[in-house]
């Protein structure tokens, strides 16, 4: 039972599509994420309650928010993660939910049938079951590297931030020395080098803004820029002081974005791909 967030997905696909609007015709799963706590005037709370592992129920619940308007027809998806208004979607202020659930349904049951019908050609579109399944593997990930041994967690931060372009990276490993794990030094353009600090911690739940003043605190006078990762989730309000004026800013990777980190960079996973044969008919008959 949701103790702060109230939401189901359906009641959050007109806050979706506000947001969007308000966004100009697009924006990011964070901008739009956002906007919704803003026009649902969330609590902090609510906005930060897990769903599993790192992923909040509001993040979980957006995403099938998401992804039930571009079934719908609504919204479109880039490969970098911005989604933005079809132009339907940018004529359309308001959707009725049931409306939109039944369509989406239907088309996913449609396609079931084609699939089951012809076992050689896959459905060109994911059901909207499939779009979400981004969060499984995830969370899969997540909790093979909570079971690891903490000097090999410790190999994989360092592993994963070389693959990243940083050099000379070091853990120290030491306690009480205000969260920092380690430093390294990232090279732009084999030019510029700055001086980062990190801390790396395996955390189930959401990383509070005292932890972010805390490490900001460490780092003062030792590194041009701070790093934090964690298989966890950062709260809104450490987000806002990760990033605040006027003090050093220090970049966040919750649970997500390390596995994502993790695939893109094929560090203990694979990815499968599925050749899928296309005839154009059109091509044939202009020979």
């Amino acid at each position: 039972m949701d103790k702060f967030f109230k939401y189901k997905y359906d009641d959050l696909l007109n806050p979706t599509l506000t947001a969007l609007h308000k966004l100009g015709g697009s924006g990011s799963i964070s901008e739009i994420e956002e906007e919704v706590v803003q026009i649902l005037n969330l609590s902090e709370d609510a906005a930060n309650e897990i769903h599993r592992e790192s992923t909040t129920k509001l993040t979980y619940r957006l995403a099938w928010a998401r992804n039930y308007l571009k079934r719908y027809g609504l919204l479109e998806n880039s490969s970098r993660g911005v989604w933005a208004l079809t132009q339907k979607g940018l004529k359309t202020k308001k959707v009725d939910q049931e409306k939109v659930k039944r369509v989406v349904v239907k088309k996913d049951r449609e396609e079931r049938l084609q699939k089951d019908n012809d076992k050689s050609e896959k459905p060109k579109i994911k059901n909207a079951s499939q779009e979400i399944e981004e969060f499984s593997w995830q969370d899969k990930l997540i909790d093979t590297i909570k079971k690891v041994e903490p000097i090999q967690f410790e190999r994989l931060c360092q592993r994963l931030l070389r693959e990243l372009g940083f050099v000379n990276v070091e853990v120290t490993g030491k306690t009480n020395d205000g969260g920092i794990d380690g430093k390294g030094i990232v090279k732009i353009g084999g030019v510029l080098s700055f001086h980062v600090v990190f801390q790396a911690k395996r955390y189930q739940g959401t990383v509070a803004s005292s932890v972010i003043r805390d490490f900001r605190g460490a780092m003062i006078g030792r590194a041009d820029k701070g790093l934090i990762m964690t298989t966890g989730s950062f709260s809104r309000e450490a987000k806002k002081e990760a990033q605040r004026d006027g003090a050093t800013p220090i970049d966040l990777i919750d649970g997500n974005a390390f596995a994502e980190r993790l695939k893109e960079l094929k560090l203990g996973v694979e990815v499968e791909m599925v050749e899928e044969v296309k005839i154009i008919q059109e091509w044939f008959k202009k020979i």
